[in-house]
Formats: structure tokens, C-alpha cells, sequence
């Protein structure tokens, strides 16, 4: 797969019952333009309306117990996750998906029925780079027991422990890396099945859940064992927690890069993540990615070995201490002015005053920072075109602390345009416009 968008290559369709609402439904996967993302589309309703496959749309599960929900303007469609997770495992980015009722249709409570759909129809490459988001720095949340960690990585790969109060379900543990062999989502994750207890079979449909589920399609779990059905695998209700879990990452809208170790998660804290991430997104305005960079990377802050990742610069000509905020556009960078800087030695040594020059290259180094982090650009370095209406509005002296914002204003396949601004105790000590070209 490469690193392009791709939609469905041919019409998929697909008969069925939804395993909560017990309604005979269809669904009809359709190809759709680039950047569109998963759209569901309630075609049995008048106007058909549409609902955005988003963290956006997410039902709390206080209303939708035991399943992912979506709903816009008081339509819904519920129990998303197999699906969703099927065209993330088929590499499917953007596709509309027609619904005659409420809800996704269960088959047989796995995702191996979709996928075998889906691979049969194909994927079609589309002229947009896939996105991806990468994390700088873990993110946590937690419910009670359960929890769930995201590590930075540079490949998806998930873990999950699972423990109930049954010896079936005790202390099961696995553990998958997802961006190796394109089909080991379909022979590792996507046969697992949806499971429950017994009890909570019982407690479920007397409050009117679970109409469409059976023995067939539902793993359930008596005190022998589980009732009139066999496991695909031996830590099938673990590998099911993990087919859920993608799915419900899929909301994010793009292709995560991180490791995801959860401990005892469902849907509820599922979600709970998914709008964390989703709020770091729209936080830092990389949600819409219009520059056409293929990674994002969440988490505003920089330290200094992060920063020489991005920067071929060292002592003593790397002049940012720090990045406090950073976008595919913006960063806010800090140097710290101190006695100890080796250019006091020379410049007005009895009244040091730092060089406007290197002022200037502070600004280009946090400039570059924003046009070398794109993952097309690393490794490359940006090299001064021309540096136009640099003003210095104040000297800047030992104790001192820059605060030098930037912003990428214009960006072609070798050159970009930053302009920028330098403040001290809030006042504005430096501006200007750089020019630079992307090199080897």
C-alpha cells in the first residue's frame, strides 16, 4: 500500500441484522472523492442524510452502552467499530457508506466478513497523500480500572490485557504490530468475535439491547465455557478488544502512528481517548493538513534533543532552547540570553547587547523547524534565500528570554516563506521576513 489516499475500488454490498436493534438492514460502500474521509449515510431517510465517521459525532455511551454510536442532527447510526475497522485494515480512506436503518448490520460479530468485501473489491489510489499522526509525547486516560496509554512509535502497534471475573477472560494479554504485512489485520484481528457474560446477555435484553444477537454471532460465556459456539483463537475476546479499539481510532480521521497499550478499555474509554487525541488536533490546527504534509505530530513541545533531530545546527550556533508550541504552520521557540553566551565575549563587552544577526538566525532556526519537521522534508536542510523588512526594535541583553514566533506563510517544493516576530517581557524587540530553499 502506498502512501496515498485510496476509496474503494468497486460497490460493496451486504446484507444483514444489527446485533442491538435486531432490524434487518443493508449497507452499500461506495467510492468517494479524496480528503473525504468514512461517510455514513442514512439512505432510508428522507434527503439521506449524511454523518462524518469523526470523534465530532460521537454518542456518549451513557446513550449507546456496548457499541460506537454516531449521530448528527438526531440521526444515528450505532455500532460503527467493525466496519470502521475494516476499512482501516483494507487501507480504505475515504468511501461513503449507505445505511437502510440505525444501525450497522452485525453478520457474524466480527469484522472477517466485511473484510472479505472489501478485499474482494479492491482500493483505488487517489492523487492526496495519506495523513498520519504521530504523538511527541504519551497520552493518558483512564476509567476506574481500565486505562489506556499512547506511546510515540514509529508503526501502529497495540497491546491489550484483558481481566474479568471469569476464568476465560482472566489475565489474557496480546499484542500485535500493524505495519508490517498488509493482511495480518484480516487473519489475526478481524475473525475475533463480539463476546459477553451470560448474565450480562440476560441484563441486555431486558433492557431491550442485543435483539439481533445470537449464539452464533455472539461469543457468550456461561460458567462451563462458551454456550453453543467454539473460540477462533485462544485469546479471541482479547484480539476482539483490539478490532473495537481500531475501529474507534479510525474516528480520528487519519492513520495514527504510536503504540497503544490498553488495559481493560471498551467503548466508553475508547472514546474518551479518541476526543483527547481529537482535541490536540484542532488545538494545534492540524486536523485539515492544507499544507499537504503526510504527518502530523502532536505535542506542542520541543526539547533540545528533539529539536536536534529537526536541525543540523550545534553548539555554538544552535540558538533555540526550547519549542513551546508547534503546527504545520506555527512555532513558538525560546532562547534564554545569558552572561555565558560566547558572543558577549566580543560584541560590546562592556555593555553586552546579543547581534541583531543572531537574532535573525534564531528566527530562521525556528523557522526551519516548521518546514524540516514535515516528513517530506526530513533530513534536508533549509538554507537563507533572502531576508527582507528585518527591524530591531529593542536591544536585547544577558537575563533576557526571546520568544520568537514564526509562521510559514508560503510553501512551494523548494522554497518556503516565514515571517516572524521576537518578543522579550512582551515587548517586540525583532521582526522580519526570511526566505528559504529546501536542500540535501
Amino acid at each position: 500500500m502506498s502512501d496515498q489516499q485510496h476509496t474503494i475500488a468497486q460497490e460493496v454490498f451486504m446484507n444483514g441484522v444489527g446485533l442491538h436493534t435486531g432490524q434487518a438492514v443493508s449497507v452499500r460502500i461506495l467510492p468517494a472523492p479524496p480528503n473525504s474521509g468514512i461517510v455514513f449515510v442514512r439512505a432510508d431517510l428522507p434527503h439521506a442524510p449524511a454523518i462524518p465517521a469523526t470523534s465530532a459525532q460521537l454518542v456518549d455511551v451513557e446513550k449507546s452502552a456496548r457499541r460506537t454510536t454516531l449521530s448528527k442532527d438526531d440521526v444515528e447510526v450505532q455500532t460503527v467499530e467493525h466496519l470502521m475497522a475494516s476499512l482501516w485494515g483494507a487501507g480504505v480512506d475515504n468511501a461513503y457508506v449507505e445505511v437502510t436503518g440505525p444501525e450497522v448490520p452485525g453478520l457474524d460479530g466480527s469484522a472477517k466478513p466485511f473484510m472479505q468485501q472489501l478485499r474482494a473489491a479492491g482500493v483505488a489510489e487517489q492523487a492526496a497523500p495519506r495523513r498520519y499522526f504521530s504523538l511527541r509525547e504519551p497520552v493518558y486516560v483512564e476509567e476506574g480500572e481500565s486505562s489506556i496509554v499512547v506511546f510515540p512509535s514509529k508503526v501502529l502497534r497495540v497491546s491489550y490485557m484483558l481481566s474479568y471475573a471469569h476464568p476465560m477472560l482472566k489475565s489474557q494479554f496480546t499484542t500485535f504490530s500493524l505495519d508490517g504485512e498488509p493482511r495480518a489485520f484480516d487473519e489475526t484481528i478481524a475473525p475475533a468475535r463480539t463476546f459477553c457474560l451470560q448474565e450480562e446477555a440476560d441484563a441486555l435484553q431486558a433492557l431491550g439491547f442485543g435483539k439481533g444477537a445470537t449464539y452464533e454471532n455472539t461469543l457468550v460465556l456461561g460458567k462451563a465455557g462458551v454456550v453453543r459456539n467454539t473460540l477462533r483463537f485462544e485469546d479471541e475476546f482479547a484480539r476482539h478488544k483490539v478490532l473495537d479499539l481500531l475501529g474507534d481510532l479510525y474516528l480520528l480521521g487519519t492513520h495514527l502512528r504510536a503504540h497503544v497499550i490498553a488495559i481493560k478499555s471498551g467503548h466508553s474509554l475508547n472514546a474518551k481517548l479518541v476526543r483527547k487525541l481529537s482535541q490536540a488536533l484542532e488545538q494545534w490546527k492540524l486536523g485539515s493538513l492544507q499544507s499537504g504534509a503526510t504527518e502530523v505530530m502532536v505535542g506542542p513541545q520541543l526539547d533540545i534533543t528533539q529539536i536536534q533531530k529537526i536541525l543540523p545546527h550545534r553548539y555554538p550556533f544552535l540558538l533555540v532552547d526550547r519549542v513551546t508550541e508547534l503546527t504545520e504552520t506555527k512555532a513558538v521557540g525560546l532562547k534564554c540570553v545569558t552572561i555565558n553566551d560566547y558572543f558577549f565575549r566580543g560584541h560590546f563587552p562592556d555593555k553586552p547587547v546579543m547581534p541583531g544577526v543572531l537574532i535573525v538566525e534564531a528566527m530562521a532556526q525556528v523557522g526551519g523547524i516548521i518546514l524540516l519537521n514535515k516528513r517530506e522534508h526530513l533530513g534536508k536542510i533549509a538554507y537563507f534565500m533572502s531576508v527582507d523588512k528585518v527591524k530591531f526594535r529593542k536591544p536585547v541583553v544577558p537575563g533576557d528570554q526571546l520568544i520568537i514566533q514564526m509562521e510559514l506563510t508560503k510553501l512551494r517544493s523548494r522554497t518556503g516563506l516565514v515571517v516572524g516576530r521576537v518578543f522579550v517581557d512582551g515587548k517586540l524587540v525583532c521582526e522580519g521576513e526570511l526566505m528559504f530553499a529546501l536542500g540535501e
